[in-house]
């Protein structure tokens, strides 16, 4: 990402994407908590601190630290992805998981039509309990991932590991 920023209406239209995600029960169990600017260093320093404090010195990882500290050095929105769970419990929770990965989905291939740089990472303190009392949440809420937005000077394409043919059966 090369630090350009995004205007706040174009992320407000992904985020509309998001909000035509498939769910079940009609629960639309999906929040977004967007950070912009200069709020998305400061959310990563405050990712990496929560790292630092909640990790034993043992498991304490300074590249891991780096790496939370700087991911939006460049970012111009970050996204926090989060399942909030609904008042529905005969829909399993998983269903509610699955429609806000499809709505994550949604963000990051408007994000592609519209020529912007996406990343998802689901890396650091992302799937603590100690992220959901940082950002509010309730327990039964899930996070399912950070995702970063911003602009690249470069084009990169998706790689993937197998063809899709290795990965279908037809009957």
């Amino acid at each position: 990402m090369n630090g350009k920023k995004i205007p706040d209406e174009q992320v407000k239209e992904l985020l509309q994407l998001a909000n035509w995600a498939p769910t079940h029960g009609r629960t639309e169990p999906w929040r977004f908590i967007v950070y912009a600017g200069e709020k998305v260093k400061e959310f990563c320093y405050q990712h990496a601190e929560l790292y630092k404090a909640i990790v034993s010195s043992k498991n304490f990882e300074q590249a891991s630290y780096e790496k939370q500290l700087h991911y939006g050095d460049m970012a111009s929105h970050l996204i926090v992805a989060v399942m909030q769970r609904g008042s529905l419990p005969k829909i399993p929770a998983l269903e509610e998981i699955v429609a806000t990965a499809a709505a994550v989905q949604n963000i990051l291939l408007g994000a592609t039509s519209a020529g912007i740089t996406s990343f998802l990472s689901t890396s650091g303190m992302t799937h603590h309990a100690a992220m959901k009392d940082f950002l509010r949440l309730k327990q039964e809420d899930v996070i399912l991932g950070m995702i970063y937005l911003g602009y690249s000077d470069e084009q990169s394409e998706g790689k993937r590991q197998t063809s899709i043919n290795e990965k279908v059966i037809w009957k």
